[in-house]
Order: structure tokens, then C-alpha cells, then sequence
């Protein structure tokens, strides 16, 4: 078989259906967020970044930068090792401290990312738990999926958010079978939101456990920024709580909270816990200096619900048609993959402006999107030059406009 031109072939073919994926080499700068430069090949660019999901800027926030120096410069970069041999460092213990705090858990867990986590936790209770079937809502991310194919245990897939659906099959399981139910709070894609009470109920009544994803609403919701359980007065009733410290935290890694028996249970036999080297210790430092300072500050949140609500106000004004729904994420819909892709370059190359177009597989066929995700440091005038950008590429493209 000639590997190199089967390769060509595939990515060509990626090519012909403008679904292929092209990195901006961006470099962000500190206290300027959310402008970077973009490095091309004819020299640097300004730009205005609106697809981070750095949701609220905590990876420039001041105390977050300095708590990260600060840990270098006492302990050094790398952790030296896994969490087992020696890369336990008195940053990390603090961190699931202030994990499970946050959540109302006895403890915390970490890891390096939000995907490890979801699919090392998810794996190790679906291969771990005798008989155990894994209820998965339908739009589940990637991670997630990926858990529990891992597990090779029984896996029942729910139609998104709907709760008869989910009981239907709930009730059709063998009714002395251990139960989970896995689902999101706000979908990235969409920005739609779980029904998380709901969900909670039919797992009382059917005796199964609760695995939540929160790493599209931990920092963003909440009075302390616990997440959509926090904000419910629901995260007591959820087995597990899921997150990430790369997206509003501004930082890196993944981690659960639950309690401390399953914590330990993840932790004593997780592969993809054990046998990986340990988050540097600066990122650990700078994931509590974030999490401490949104317990206590309702001022991002409040700002960035102030920039949303401006954005989605002068979209309808303009009539571009984006998804309405009750979170932060803000879909632009452009139906068509070489459109999608075309009025990003556009923004991009005439506009400095950067929003990533997002495709299939990531989003079904048709509903090709512009995922845009405004912060609390987006002007009046980047979300005026975003709009406008877009209503005369609305108009070159001759594409629906939504009619209120």
C-alpha cells in the first residue's frame, strides 16, 4: 500500500469539502487580551481573538500570573514525575482541596486535561463496576464517548436532553443492574443547557448514579462560579462533577469531585491517572489563584453576561441568524462548510478578526457554524466591528438573514 498517497488522499479530500483545518499561529500578550498577534507568512497581523474559551480572561488576570512565577521560582517547572512516584507537590494537594470545595465534595481529583478525565473516569467506573450500564446523552462530548467505549461495558444512548426518552430506557434496563447517567450541563456546540434536576430525579428513581460535565459552565455560573449545579442548588444531588481548568480558569488540566471513596477509587486504578507524569506545578498555582479569586469575585461574570446579551442584541438587529439559548456560547449559523470557511478566512485576512469555523464532524452536516464566545474585555467597539464585519459578509454571500 502506498501510505503517503493514501494520506494525500484523505486530506484532499478534507480540502475539496472546506472542512480542513488550518491553526492560526496566534501569540497572545499579557494585559492585552483578547488582542494577539498572528504570526502569517507575510508578517505579523493584529487580531481580535472572539473564539477563546479563555471565557473570561483568567489566563491574563494578574493574580493568576504571579501565583504561576511565583511557584516557579520556589519549586522549579516540571513536577518531576507521576502523581504515585514523587510529582505530588503541596500545589496539587492544595488545588483538590479547593476543587472539592468548590463543588461541596469531600475531595477532588486532578488531570492534565478535561479529556483525560472524563475518559479516564468514565473507562475506569464502565470496566471497574460489574454489570454497570452507562446512560449517555446523545451530543456527549468526544471525551466522553470515548470513556465509555473504552469501558466495554453496556452503553445506552439517550436522545439529547430528552427526559422521556431517558426513562423509557432506564426502565427498559435490567432493573438490578447498577446504573450511570452521563450528560452535560451547557453544550459547547450549541450552548444549550441539561435539565439537571430532571436528570437527577429519574436517577433516584432508578437508583443510578450521576456523572455531570460542568467544564463549559465551572467559572461562568454560580455565585462562587461552581458551574449550573452551583447556580440550581443542585451539586449535592450529582455522584461526580467533572471539569476543566483550561477554559474558564484560564489555565490547563481536568479534574473530578466526588466523594472521597470514589475519588480514591479513580485514583488506585485509572490508567490514565497513574501511569502520566504530574501537572507542572505553576499550573497547579495558577488554577487556585483563578478558583480563589472567582469564589469571591462576581465581576467577570456580571460583565460577561453584560457582553453576550449586547453581542446577540446587535446580531438581531443585523438579522444574523444565531442559535438563541440561556448560556455564554454564541453559534452563528452558516449552513454550508465552504461558506463557513470562506467568511472566517475573510474576518480573518480583511477584518483581523478570528473566529474559528466549526464543521462536521464536530457539528452534523448544514449547521456549519461561527462559534463565537465573547469575555468581559470585548469593547463596545470589537463587538461593532464584529457585527458589521459580518452583516457585509452576510450580504457578499447572499445568506438568510433571520426576520424578527
Amino acid at each position: 500500500m502506498d501510505f503517503e498517497a493514501f494520506f494525500k488522499s484523505e486530506l484532499d479530500g478534507l480540502h475539496g469539502e472546506g472542512r480542513y483545518r488550518v491553526f492560526a499561529d496566534l501569540e497572545r500578550h499579557r494585559g492585552n487580551f483578547p488582542r494577539a498577534t498572528r504570526h502569517t507568512p507575510d508578517g505579523p497581523k493584529e487580531v481580535t481573538v472572539w473564539c477563546s474559551n479563555d471565557y473570561l480572561g483568567m489566563g491574563q488576570h494578574p493574580a493568576v500570573i504571579e501565583a504561576m512565577k511565583e511557584a516557579i521560582d520556589h519549586c522549579g517547572a516540571g513536577a518531576g514525575g507521576t502523581r504515585n512516584i514523587s510529582g505530588t507537590t503541596h500545589y496539587h494537594v492544595m488545588l483538590e482541596r479547593e476543587l472539592a470545595d468548590l463543588h461541596g465534595k469531600e475531595a477532588g481529583l486532578i488531570f492534565n486535561s478535561g479529556y483525560m478525565s472524563n475518559w479516564a473516569t468514565l473507562g475506569t467506573l464502565g470496566q471497574k463496576i460489574p454489570g454497570l450500564i452507562i446512560f449517555s446523552d446523545a451530543l456527549n462530548h468526544a471525551s466522553m464517548i470515548e470513556g465509555i467505549r473504552y469501558a466495554k461495558c453496556e452503553r445506552v444512548i439517550w436522545k439529547h436532553n430528552d427526559l422521556n426518552d431517558l426513562e423509557a430506557k432506564l426502565a427498559a434496563a435490567d432493573p438490578n443492574a447498577p446504573k450511570l447517567i452521563a450528560f452535560e450541563s451547557v453544550y459547547s456546540m450549541d450552548g444549550d443547557i441539561s435539565p439537571i434536576k430532571e436528570i437527577c430525579d429519574l436517577a433516584d428513581k432508578y437508583g443510578a448514579m450521576t456523572y455531570l460535565d460542568e467544564v463549559h459552565a465551572v467559572g461562568m455560573y454560580g455565585p462562587r462560579g461552581g458551574g449550573i449545579a452551583e447556580r440550581e442548588g443542585l451539586m449535592d444531588r450529582l455522584t461526580v462533577i467533572e471539569g476543566t481548568l483550561g477554559k474558564a480558569f484560564g489555565v490547563m488540566g481536568g479534574y473530578i469531585a466526588a466523594s472521597t471513596a470514589l475519588c480514591d477509587f479513580i485514583r488506585s486504578f485509572a490508567s490514565g491517572f497513574i501511569f502520566t507524569t504530574a501537572l507542572p506545578p505553576a499550573l497547579a498555582a495558577g488554577a487556585i489563584a483563578s478558583i480563589r479569586h472567582l469564589k469571591a469575585s462576581p465581576f467577570e461574570r456580571v460583565r460577561h453576561h453584560d457582553r453576550v446579551k449586547k453581542l446577540r442584541t446587535m446580531l438581531d438587529q443585523q438579522g444574523i441568524p444565531h442559535l438563541h439559548n440561556p448560556s455564554h456560547i454564541v453559534p452563528v449559523i452558516v449552513g454550508d462548510a465552504a461558506k463557513c470557511k470562506w467568511i472566517s478566512d475573510i474576518l480573518l485576512d480583511t477584518c483581523n478578526v478570528y473566529v474559528q469555523p466549526i464543521n462536521y464532524p464536530t457539528v452534523p452536516r448544514k449547521t456549519e457554524r461561527l462559534r463565537i464566545t465573547p469575555t468581559p474585555l470585548h469593547s463596545d467597539a470589537d463587538i461593532e466591528h464584529l457585527v458589521g464585519s459580518l452583516h457585509q459578509l452576510w450580504s457578499r454571500c447572499a445568506l438568510a438573514r433571520h426576520v424578527a
